[in-house]
């Protein structure tokens, strides 16, 4: 009986050149799909009213939204309460599209986690839109962290 062997055919350059050209492309799409943060980051930051431009119901942090709907007991204090919320909700995506970038697989999950949170809170606010934009957000992450753990395992 005979086995096939996946590389016949090549030398061992080729081999070790095709296995290296297989980590940089894992790499490369974990790090296109950590460039995804600082698009939430930029699409958050128009829909919660940080820019001048506001985008709602197209692109809507439920955890913002809630707290303009149920903050009631920070009395005059809750406008700053939400824009800290939404500006804290940038900074963290900023912070883990860096920490993507440089191949760290915990901010694509924890990007995951913070997002699916967030999902919760649009199902309960039934913006659909809103919804549907996470879910490709989570998507992608998911992504990058499975592009980094098939790196890791192609490397060890």
């Amino acid at each position: 009986m005979q086995t096939l062997d996946v590389g016949a055919g090549r030398t061992d350059q080729e081999y070790e050149q095709a296995k290296r050209q297989r980590r940089a492309d894992l790499l490369t799409e974990s790090q296109s799909d950590a460039n995804y943060f600082f698009w939430a980051a930029g699409l958050s930051a128009l829909g919660t009213g940080l820019l001048p431009v506001r985008l709602n119901g197209f692109v809507n942090l439920g955890t913002v939204d809630l707290l303009g709907l149920y903050g009631r007991a920070f009395g005059p204090l809750l406008p700053y309460a939400v824009y800290g919320m939404a500006a804290s909700w940038v900074v963290v995506l900023l912070g883990l599209g860096f920490a993507g970038r440089n191949a760290q697989r915990w901010a694509f999950l924890a990007g995951m986690a913070l997002y699916l949170v967030d999902m919760m809170a649009l199902m309960v606010l039934f913006s659909l839109w809103a919804f549907g934009i996470h879910a490709f957000f989570v998507f992608r992450w998911f992504q990058g962290q499975k592009a980094l753990q098939d790196l890791k395992q192609a490397e060890g």
